[in-house]
């Protein structure tokens, strides 16, 4: 089963020609989740051909308008074609009031069912089929969350050679293992599915965080991540700047990563508008020295979320 992450935006404050504002899509097979919608989300959908009436849900991290200017295009875009699922709308408080006033204002011809859900607390936001997302806090201006994307863990391998050892004959007797339910052998004899199959495997799991100061709750919440998405905003002189603002550096993301343990890549995003392409370089530089596997963030970049066996 497939999943990506498609980045259509990586700035943060205001546009600029090459780097919308900050927004990210997971797909896995042919669902997909929006993860913030700043101003161009619609215009990188198009772009990379994305089919955005199969949006299921849309997660918002907090109602400053670099995150959400792009949502009542996105609510329009999807009347534009026949729709039967509902679309979900998960932020915190402040995200409803935003909608619907949206859709007032603009007198939006929405032909769907909009769901919109206030997060309250911290937990389990949304569930689907061996999957859940959740929505931990973060330390901004207003309100501001970060989501876990997670998967269920997968049964272990299937070892043929127990199953044989054991008298299962080859055919429906091993797919029922293989989906955890017990069989009677040929000799009569009971075999469950840890007799022949190995330790559970891992799933996998995709962090979104932008729009905090850094502190160390965050790495707990963000471990064991294939793909670490995490605001870098600011060069390692501009800390001062950073906390004010109550945002990050890239070196501190660096940081909660290495404190993270288990991270695969961390890819910054949500670059203050004063870095143009080639400053996004010194960005990068201070990231690697702490952790290696981080990238840049590009408007349109794609990064497949393997398993990792």
């Amino acid at each position: 089963m497939n999943l990506e992450a498609f980045i259509l935006g990586t700035g943060g404050m205001m546009p600029l020609p090459n780097r919308f504002l900050t927004s990210v899509l997971l797909r896995r097979e042919g669902e997909l989740f929006l993860f913030d919608g700043g101003e161009g989300t619609q215009v990188s959908l198009r772009k990379l051909n994305l089919r955005w009436k199969k949006i299921s849900a849309i997660f918002i991290s907090h109602t400053h308008a670099d995150h959400v200017t792009g949502l009542p295009g996105i609510l329009m875009l999807s009347s534009q074609v026949d729709r039967d699922d509902p679309l979900t709308i998960i932020g915190p408080p402040k995200i409803a009031e935003y909608i619907e006033s949206s859709r007032r204002v603009l007198d939006m011809y929405i032909n769907y069912d909009i769901v919109v859900k206030e997060i309250t607390e911290p937990g389990i936001v949304y569930e689907g089929e061996h999957f859940h997302i959740r929505a931990f806090p973060l330390r901004h201006t207003k309100p501001c969350v970060g989501y876990v994307f997670e998967e269920d863990p997968r049964p272990g391998a299937f070892h043929p050679e127990k199953a044989e050892a054991l008298k299962v004959p080859r055919g429906p007797l091993w797919s029922k293992l293989q989906n955890g339910e017990p069989v009677v052998s040929s000799d009569g004899a009971m075999v469950y599915p840890e007799q022949v199959m190995g330790e559970k495997r891992k799933g996998r799991k995709f962090s979104y965080v932008t729009d905090t100061l850094a502190f160390p709750e965050i790495a707990s919440e963000v471990a064991n991540s294939d793909l670490f998405v995490c605001e870098g905003m600011f060069e390692r002189d501009l800390l001062e700047s950073a906390k004010e603002k109550k945002h990050m550096t890239a070196e501190q993301a660096a940081q909660i990563a290495v404190q993270a343990g288990g991270i695969k890549k961390l890819a910054l995003i949500h670059y203050s508008p004063r870095y143009t392409e080639h400053n996004l370089k010194q960005l990068l530089k201070e990231a690697q020295a702490i952790f290696p596997d981080t990238v840049l963030s590009r408007d349109r970049a794609v990064f497949p979320i393997e398993y990792e066996d």
